[in-house]
């Protein structure tokens, strides 16, 4: 059972890698916003507590299945030990049945994510993100108060990967994530 967690700031690529990491793996895809766009639509606000509990409840039972592994997505601000707790929490699933996690983070300059938030392809697959001038508001402001960069030794370089991916396209890098961590 494997984990590959993506991670990187607000329209890095997040998604979009991962879309291509499953097509090459077999892997399962679970972006943060499968449970982030029903708990909008069903409680009308953003309710961090319900999400979070959604996706431990997958977590759960995931590591249970007979599929190989999954590529999850998500913001991981450096800086927040609160981050740290949760997603080492997530980790823990994996590990706990004797699974491998994987750290991917993908970064980009704040331009070539605010060019990236009105994709087509971030459009489509969710919702809360076709307010353009919404979502564009909170790049910026996260940016200000969040470290989306892992920084040298940070985490351990056996099971962690840095990718600039300003210039890359998304399977290029999924190619790139599949052979350091040879999926």
């Amino acid at each position: 059972m494997k984990l590959v967690l993506i991670f990187g700031g607000i329209a890095v690529g997040k998604m979009t890698v991962a879309q291509e990491l499953v097509k090459i793996t077999g892997l399962r895809l679970f972006h943060n916003h499968m449970t982030i766009e029903p708990v909008l639509e069903v409680f009308g606000e953003f309710r961090v507590d319900v999400i979070l509990r959604l996706r431990d409840v997958i977590f759960e039972d995931f590591v249970h299945t007979t599929h190989d592994g999954m590529v999850f997505t998500g913001c991981w601000a450096l800086q927040s030990p609160g981050d740290w707790q949760y997603f080492e929490g997530v980790t823990k699933h994996f590990t706990a049945v004797g699974g491998e996690v994987h750290y991917v983070n993908l970064v980009t300059s704040q331009e070539v994510r605010l060019t990236r938030n009105e994709t087509e392809n971030r459009i489509k697959h969710k919702p809360s993100m076709r307010q353009t001038d919404v979502s564009r508001a909170r790049l910026i402001e996260t940016d200000i108060v969040h470290r989306w960069e892992a920084a040298d030794g940070e985490f351990n370089d056996k099971d962690f990967i840095k990718i600039d991916n300003t210039n890359l396209a998304p399977d290029v890098v999924a190619q790139m994530i599949k052979d350091r961590f040879n999926l």
